[in-house]
């Protein structure tokens, strides 16, 4: 069966996509998803239906569906501002609009090929990107009642991953038929067709819960990463809680640090090869050249694909950052264009958590503090384990001239995810806040240990230097200073003065502090 539409062909028996003579590549779930709209275009179809039909009912989040969607718009030409082929209608679904002409499929052979009946035999579909099965954890403790725990704790594991943009997780029904068996890792991803297999053990003995963790690819049956930790027994919902939240978020590093990698093995690269490859590079520190590198790469994963809502999402990111962390002297420009890029977002996926965070922290860095602060805080209704919200919200309570508030947010962030990529960060921000309360020694040991856990980010050095430099020891402030002009050597004073994001008097007052730490620890006035 051939679907002739616009300048388009879509060959079910062949799986291909065709315009004119050309053959447009497209990932299998595309595919599958633009067959259902098509052959359902007399109809509005919804997301249910959609889930159903692609991905048999497994959890899809709605970051990953849109992404889906965009991809086959930009396939066949389509985009979601325009709508021409493929309409959304708000609060009821999708349809596609275009007209439609059925056909039989025809038979074509490269030229000087010959065709054997065993050409006919379908391949297996690649693995989507970040697909992902949680197997059941097994209970090593004796007692069997302990069951509901550690069930409790796959099936949030799995409802939390699912939360990760563009992921693609196997239903909690489906992998708990697993439950008990012994089982072949690859099998598993081949009937699945997933890359990754998580599987974990849970062990309560006396007062205290140790869990087990691994993640595996599931081709070669290698492990990519293992973890394991102790929990002392309290409130078991909360140890569940805590838990989930922690391998969700250390999981999310992980599985991205996984897919750059085989994005770089890759000779012609897509728009998500180079969307992982650029959030790996984000991973690494937030320095002027990191930045530039994953910048470039989410630019390009744009221009292959203008469609792509995470790259447009982290692209936003890398210009609130190069906006706030006070690497160029235009830094409204970069704010505005972030502002614009999570603006569109938002408008193609509004319920986004990450946008909500990102515009967050551009709010607060334009003097909108209470604004920024309220989207982040809507940002954690949508994923309660995106840690660096509850961080975004701390820095914002400082901003409020409020610093004495900053650092139990900050802790609610490291107790979510105390592995985090970011964690140097929060670090960085409880460091400020004690600057802001003038607990200089305290700032200095916070300052150290972010710096401790990555030195690639250049204000902390400053602000390391300004603690220093307020608590006399001179020699060594002026060694933190040299770190940070090694990694932005544009850093002055001056540009530090003019780019304040809050005129709050008692955060201004806390400025003025930093600026006479910094003057006394010899960083450049400008």
């Amino acid at each position: 069966m051939r679907y002739l539409f616009d300048e388009y062909a879509l060959d079910v028996d062949r799986r291909e996509l065709h315009r004119s003579q050309v053959v447009v590549p497209v990932a299998p779930q595309v595919f599958d998803l633009l067959e259902y709209l098509i052959r359902n275009s007399e109809r509005v179809v919804s997301k249910d239906d959609l889930i159903s039909a692609v991905w048999n009912g497994r959890i899809v989040s709605d970051a990953a569906l849109t992404t889906r969607l965009n991809a086959a718009r930009s396939a066949i030409g389509d985009t979601g501002e325009r709508q021409r082929l493929i309409k959304t209608l708000p609060r009821k679904g999708f349809r596609f609009v275009g007209a439609v002409q059925e056909t039989q499929s025809r038979t074509v052979e490269p030229v000087g090929s010959v065709a054997h009946s065993s050409d006919t035999t379908p391949s297996r579909p690649i693995a989507p990107r970040l697909s992902m099965v949680v197997l059941p954890f097994v209970n090593l403790s004796s007692d069997p009642q302990q069951d509901y725990f550690v069930d409790g704790v796959t099936e949030s594991l799995t409802t939390d991953l699912s939360r990760i943009s563009g992921s693609f997780v196997i239903g909690r029904h489906t992998a708990f038929a697993y439950k008990g068996k012994a089982v072949d890792l690859k099998q598993i991803g081949r009937d699945l067709n997933v890359r990754y297999v998580i599987e974990g053990s849970v062990q309560r003995g006396g007062n205290r819960f140790r869990v087990n963790v691994q993640l595996i690819d599931a081709e070669t049956s290698k492990h990519l990463w293992a973890e394991r930790f102790d929990k002392p027994v309290a409130d078991l919902f909360d140890i569940q809680d805590e838990i989930v939240s922690r391998l969700a978020n250390t999981l999310d590093a992980e599985l991205i640090g996984a897919e750059a990698r085989r994005a770089e093995r890759s000779s012609s690269p897509d728009a998500m090869d180079l969307y992982f490859q650029g959030r790996a590079l984000e991973n690494r520190g937030t320095t002027p050249a990191f930045m530039a590198q994953a910048k470039s790469l989410f630019v390009r994963a744009l221009s292959l694909d203008p469609t792509n809502l995470e790259a447009a999402v982290e692209a936003a990111q890398i210009d609130q950052i190069i906006g706030s962390a006070y690497m160029v002297d235009d830094r409204a420009t970069h704010l505005a264009s972030a502002e614009r890029t999570i603006i569109k977002v938002l408008t193609l996926a509004p319920n986004h958590p990450k946008a909500h965070m990102v515009l967050g922290l551009v709010q607060m860095f334009t003097g909108r503090a209470a604004q920024g602060v309220a989207s982040c805080e809507r940002a954690i209704s949508l994923d309660r384990n995106l840690a660096h919200a509850h961080a975004g919200i701390g820095l914002g309570k400082l901003f409020s001239g409020l610093g004495a508030e900053t650092e139990a947010h900050l802790h609610t962030a490291m107790r979510l995810s105390p592995r985090d990529t970011n964690l140097h960060l929060w670090m960085l921000f409880i460091g400020l806040s004690k600057l802001a309360l003038h607990l200089d020694v305290e700032a200095v040991a916070w300052l150290r240990r972010s710096l401790e856990a990555n030195r690639n980010h250049p204000n902390t050095h400053f602000h390391f230097a300004a603690a220093l430099g307020l608590n006399g020891d001179i020699e060594e402030a002026r060694s933190a200073v040299e770190a940070g002009l090694e990694l932005d050597p544009n850093f002055t004073i001056r540009r530090y003065r003019n780019n304040a994001p809050s005129d709050h008097p008692a955060y201004l007052a806390y400025r003025q502090h930093v600026y006479e730490g910094m003057r006394v620890a010899g960083v450049p006035a400008g």
